[in-house]
């Protein structure tokens, strides 16, 4: 019988989304399946980078440099980061297409999704039309309907409390 992929979602205000998405990757990772990450929406240097290169099986995709947050891109910047996800997203399809992925995470596709900083019709076709026995992580806060109607796993991560909302602001090695 052969494997059937299915699709998680790790989505809310807390923090951990990604967190739970590179959990998975590992655990997937562990057992020998090929896996591929594409992060959206980051482009600065992140604690987990030098770590997931060195992980046998696991390719890691992003854009090369870091646009800031969406409410302060100007027009430029929305196209530029527009036009790197587009590719990522293609070279995404174009590697699950070959039927050697077991595992592709998709990290912060639902805010880029959102905000229709990629090809809509493309994420939509990579997530609801990917091979049967691919495995599909999407994190990110408020994913859309359509991929929450199809989702097998859907986990929200609520904020009760953060250190962010007194002051406090990211920190090396915890929040990136």
């Amino acid at each position: 019988m052969e494997r059937k992929g299915l699709l998680h979602i790790y989505c809310g205000d807390g923090k951990g989304k990604t967190s739970a998405a590179l959990g998975l990757l590992m655990r997937a990772a562990g057992r020998g399946m090929r896996v591929h990450l594409v992060q959206l929406m980051k482009g600065r240097d992140t604690g987990e980078l030098a770590v997931l290169r060195q992980i046998p099986g696991v390719t890691l995709a992003r854009c090369d440099r870091d646009y800031g947050f969406v409410r302060a891109m100007g027009p430029a910047e929305r196209q530029a980061i527009t036009a790197c996800h587009n590719r990522l997203l293609a070279d995404a399809l174009a590697l699950a297409e070959t039927g050697q992925l077991g595992l592709l995470v998709l990290d912060e596709l639902n805010p880029a999704y959102a905000h229709g900083l990629l090809d809509r019709p493309l994420a939509r076709q990579l997530i609801l039309q990917r091979p049967p026995a691919l495995e599909l992580a999407l994190t990110g806060r408020a994913p859309d309907q359509v991929f929450l109607q199809a989702a097998d796993y859907i986990s929200e991560i609520t904020a009760l409390r953060h250190p962010y909302r007194q002051g406090v602001p990211a920190r090396k090695g915890i929040e990136f």
